[in-house]
């Protein structure tokens, strides 16, 4: 095989880890395949100095890479599935969704064995996400969040530096950049819920580029995508992008496909959870339907009150 692929990725050293393990993963699998990494800088690489709710744009690190893909300029984009919006832009697809890493949260504090319950009364946590916030706000009414943006190194770097007692990140991306000897504790699902997608990698390509399309079908793991196809559907029926704090998480078991959702308010007091299970054909379908109970349970209001900047 004497083809070329061109694959573009944001500049962070996570995104170059999930451009590069791509990259791998097709050269091993097509000998002979030429594999090309594109840095293209977003949105959301330069605007660091903005709390990610307070930008209010959906695509903020995938919008350049799509256009890029449309122009023709790069074969596939490589995203963290997290943040690739629920509606793609007409003429891309979402080709492939890799394994998933472990999807839990963790906590970086100044010890080992710190968890969310044995930090100090009144201590202060930084995170970038409203998700996590909300959830954390709703366990520990007195902990003081303050707002961390940045890759994970930069993230971790701030905290280190500062006079924060812990920050929160995604496993995935702590684990992959080898980074865990700074993990106090892995934070439990049923403690804080993940973001939608978290854990897993999207292969973003142009409808019409059937070589692409090939190429990656050797990335893509089937119950991954069922697990995360129910948990986009339920964001995208409740309406809900970085402003807004919404968890879930999805996974297929031997009986079936299990889905927890969650909806909360800014600040914590309220939350909504429920889940479903059913068949893994039927994954978009439990994701929409979970949703509509979630908001039929009073989940509406609170995200009306969000949009509305009540």
């Amino acid at each position: 095989m004497n083809e070329k692929i061109v694959i573009g990725s944001r500049g962070s050293d996570l995104a170059l880890w999930q451009a590069n393990f791509v990259k791998r993963e097709l050269q091993k699998a097509h000998k002979g395949l030429k594999v090309e990494i594109k840095l293209i800088k977003t949105k959301g690489d330069k605007i660091l100095n903005v709390a990610l709710s307070k930008i209010g744009d959906k695509s903020l690190f995938t919008k350049e890479l799509e256009t890029a893909l449309l122009n023709g300029e790069i074969d596939i984009a490589v995203h963290s599935l997290k943040d690739l919006q629920t509606s793609l832009p007409k003429g891309l697809k979402l080709a492939a969704v890799t394994k998933r890493h472990d999807v839990e949260d963790v906590l970086i504090a100044r010890k080992k064995k710190t968890t969310i319950e044995s930090l100090p009364e009144g201590a202060t946590v930084a995170t970038g996400s409203l998700r996590r916030k909300a959830q954390l706000k709703h366990i520990r009414p007195d902990i003081k969040v303050v707002d961390l943006r940045g890759n994970v190194p930069t993230r971790i770097d701030k905290f280190l530096k500062s006079k924060w007692d812990a920050i929160i990140l995604a496993r995935a991306g702590v684990e992959r950049l080898k980074m865990k000897k700074y993990i106090s504790s892995i934070i439990p699902k049923e403690t804080i819920l993940p973001a939608v997608g978290q854990g897993a990698l999207g292969i973003e390509i142009s409808s019409k580029n059937k070589f692409a399309e090939k190429i990656v079908k050797v990335l893509h793991d089937e119950n991954a995508y069922c697990a995360v196809l129910a948990e986009r559907a339920l964001l995208k029926t409740l309406e809900g992008g970085c402003q807004v704090p919404i968890g879930a998480f999805a996974e297929v078991r031997s009986n079936g496909l299990y889905l927890d959702g969650l909806v909360a308010s800014l600040d914590g007091d309220t939350v909504f959870r429920a889940k479903i299970r059913g068949k893994k054909a039927n994954a978009e379908a439990l994701g929409k339907s979970l949703a509509k109970a979630l908001l039929k349970a009073g989940a509406r209001k609170v995200l009306k009150e969000i949009y509305e900047g009540k």
